[in-house]
């Protein structure tokens, strides 16, 4: 998510602006990539345990580890945000997979890894039908973490290209 060259606040970036230094830090991440790729994770987890599991099962089980799952990285987004609201480096990693990396030293390789299967699971999602099948209240959720991401993703994009032209 971050150049190694910079601190995680971009505070020892000078060739970044503040606008940039805001992209990088924990609460931005957090709010528009960590947070709304747990909802995806939590739906699939609930609809997986709607679709799949009638009678329970490993199947259950599985559904049931994707919803804690996700419900722990909801946890560490939150608490990397609040760490970087009090301007205060998070002791932990953003998820439970990059958490695991951080034991082997390489956290942003598992973080990528956790992208690569939160994408994963939005496609099943899609190409099962299951994301037809969400609730009105699920849809809103969905909805508004798509569009927090995707925006945001966006914006990011729009601004660093902007800014590259303008150097």
């Amino acid at each position: 998510m971050t150049d190694n060259s910079c601190a995680t606040n971009g505070t020892d970036c000078p060739e970044m602006d503040a606008i940039q230094r805001f992209f990088i830090r924990p609460f931005f991440l957090s709010l528009t990539i960590g947070i709304p790729f747990c909802i995806f994770k939590i739906l699939f987890g609930i609809s997986a345990l709607r679709h799949l599991s009638p009678g329970g099962g490993i199947l259950a089980l599985l559904a049931l580890a994707v919803t804690v799952w996700a419900f722990a990285d909801l946890l560490m987004n939150t608490g990397r945000s609040l760490f970087d609201l009090l301007n205060s480096t998070a002791p932990f990693e953003f998820c439970t997979i990059a958490q695991v990396g951080r034991i082997f030293r390489m956290p942003l390789v598992f973080l990528a890894f956790d992208t690569l299967l939160t994408f994963a699971i939005i496609c099943a999602m899609l190409w099962t039908g299951w994301i037809a099948t969400l609730t009105p209240a699920e849809s809103w959720l969905w909805y508004g973490a798509t569009t927090m991401n995707l925006i945001s993703l966006s914006l990011v994009s729009l601004y660093n290209e902007i800014r590259r032209g303008h150097t």
